[in-house]
C-alpha cells in the first residue's frame, strides 16, 4: 500500500510531530484539532490517524484509518465500514496498564484498606485476616489481547480466571473460557467481573439486571466501554448487594456530567478514563510499525474487521 499523505487529528499533535521527526519519514503532513478537520482534508489524504473525529465523515475516499487509542468504536459502532479502506489499532502497553489497574483495586479490596481506614479514624484496633489472591475467582469479559494479558497477570499470583467471549475458544492463561451463551456458569462464586469488551451492537447494554442478577456480593470493574453497563441496573444491583461495589473508567457520558449519581454513591470509584492512556511515544511507534508493514505487505496484527468492529 502506498501513504504518502497523512492526516494527525489529536490533541499529541505537538509531541507526536517532534516525534515523527525521529523517523525521517518522506511523508506530507497534517496535523489538525478535531475542529480544524474538514471534509477536504480526508479528500487529500491517503492515511488518518486520530482518537476520534467530532462529526460523522466520509472515510471512504482513504486508503487507511488507524485508531490511536485501542477502541475503534468511533469509525464503526452502528456504522457501515467500507472494506476498501484498512482499519488498524493502537497495540501497546494497553494490557499492562489495564492489568495494574484491575491488581490495585483487587488488591486495595482483599487487603481491607478501606475497612482499616475506617477502624483508624476511630482509634479502633480490630485484626481482621486479609483474603488472598490465590483464593479468588476473576471472570474476565474479553479474551483478546488486554483480557489476555489480564488474566496473565492475575494467575501469576494463582486467582483462577474464566474467559467469556463469543465463541467461547479456549485461550492461556484463562482456567477456562466460556461463550456468550454459557457465560452465567462462571458468575455464581465470581469474586470479581471485568470489562474489556469493545462497544459493538452486541456488547451495548451487556452488563444489566440478566448478568447482575446471578452476583453475589461481587466486584465490578468496567475498564471496556462505558455504553456495555447499563447504568440503572448498576445503581439497582448495588442496592441489591448483588454488586459490592464497583470501580468504572468508562462512561456513557464523558466527561461525567455533574449531576450523574454515580459521583456521589458510596459503592462507586470512579476513574476519568486512565486505565489504558496511550502516550505519544507509544502513539508515534505503533503507528510507523504500522504504516512500515502496510508499505511492505506485511501482516498485521492489529488489523481490524470493519464488520466485528474489533
Amino acid at each position: 500500500m502506498d501513504i504518502e499523505k497523512i492526516i494527525f487529528v489529536s490533541p499529541l499533535n505537538k509531541e507526536i510531530k517532534v516525534l515523527l521527526k525521529h523517523y525521517k519519514l518522506k511523508k506530507e503532513f497534517r496535523f489538525l484539532s478535531e475542529d480544524e478537520l474538514r471534509n477536504e482534508d480526508l479528500v487529500w489524504a491517503d492515511a488518518l490517524a486520530t482518537f476520534q473525529t467530532k462529526a460523522d465523515y466520509d472515510y471512504s475516499k482513504l486508503k487507511w484509518v488507524h485508531s490511536l487509542g485501542a477502541g475503534v468504536d468511533n469509525f464503526t459502532y452502528q456504522k457501515e465500514w467500507s472494506d476498501s479502506v484498512m482499519l488498524t489499532r493502537t497495540i501497546t502497553s494497553f494490557g499492562e496498564r489495564i492489568s495494574e489497574y484491575c491488581l490495585s483495586y483487587i488488591l486495595k479490596d482483599l487487603q481491607l484498606h478501606q475497612q482499616f481506614q475506617s477502624q483508624k479514624s476511630i482509634r479502633q484496633w480490630k485484626p481482621v485476616t486479609p483474603k488472598m489472591l490465590k483464593e479468588v475467582r476473576v471472570v474476565v469479559y474479553g479474551t483478546g489481547e488486554i483480557g489476555q494479558t489480564l488474566a496473565r497477570a492475575l494467575s501469576v499470583f494463582g486467582v483462577k480466571v474464566y474467559g467469556v467471549s463469543l465463541s467461547g475458544k479456549q485461550k492461556e492463561y484463562f482456567h477456562k473460557v466460556l461463550s456468550i451463551a454459557r457465560h452465567t456458569e462462571a458468575l455464581q462464586e465470581a469474586d470479581y467481573v471485568i470489562n474489556t469488551l469493545p462497544l459493538t451492537t452486541k456488547t451495548e447494554g451487556m452488563f444489566n439486571e440478566a448478568i447482575f442478577h446471578h452476583l453475589s456480593n461481587t466486584g465490578f470493574i468496567n475498564v471496556g466501554r462505558g455504553e456495555s453497563v447499563h447504568e440503572k441496573d448498576l445503581l439497582n444491583a448495588l442496592e441489591c448487594k448483588q454488586v459490592r461495589f464497583a470501580v468504572l473508567d468508562v462512561f456513557q457520558t464523558e466527561p461525567l456530567p455533574e449531576d450523574h449519581p454515580f459521583w456521589q454513591h458510596t459503592d462507586i470509584q470512579l476513574t476519568p478514563h486512565i486505565s489504558a492512556v496511550t502516550t505519544a511515544k507509544e502513539a508515534v511507534e505503533c503507528f510507523v510499525g504500522t504504516l512500515e508493514s502496510l508499505e511492505q505487505n506485511k501482516p498485521l496484527r492489529n488489523k481490524v474487521d470493519g464488520t466485528k468492529g474489533y
